[in-house]
């Protein structure tokens, strides 16, 4: 039986972003006729492409702290809060896309639910030795 099926579900979530992301960028080679491997020429294919790297960094340092924070501080929180930081990846994508200055929003509230799970599963895990 699985013992975190939020995180688990937030996991999951994360990797259809990061599909969706990627196929973002793919549609917008197709629509701005940007050949493979060039990363630059139409400004919307740039930004798609800053969106999908941008989303890969944060997801990549994201998922090691909603684990630790999962397993040694709350499967719940860490449900939450992964929850919130995906929304906020989301609302971040989207704002970038349409107007890349109202980006920020989005980035500052992901970057509080990852601080958030760090700092919070960092204390669990010092806790846990210290017991």
């Amino acid at each position: 039986m699985n013992d975190y099926p939020g995180p688990t579900l937030v996991t999951l979530a994360t990797s259809f972003l990061l599909f969706a992301c990627a196929a973002y960028v793919g549609r917008c080679r197709i629509r701005f006729g940007i050949k493979a491997p060039a990363t630059s020429g139409h400004p919307q294919f740039e930004i798609a492409y800053r969106i999908q790297a941008n989303t890969v960094e944060n997801s990549l340092a994201f998922l090691p702290v909603l684990w630790v924070f999962a397993s040694s501080v709350s499967s719940p929180w860490a449900t939450v809060l992964g929850g919130v930081w995906l929304a906020a990846r989301v609302w971040y994508a989207i704002a970038y896309a349409r107007q890349p200055t109202t980006r920020g929003a989005g980035f500052l509230v992901s970057m509080l639910c990852f601080g958030a799970l760090g700092i919070g599963g960092a204390y669990g895990v010092l806790r846990g030795m210290l017991v």
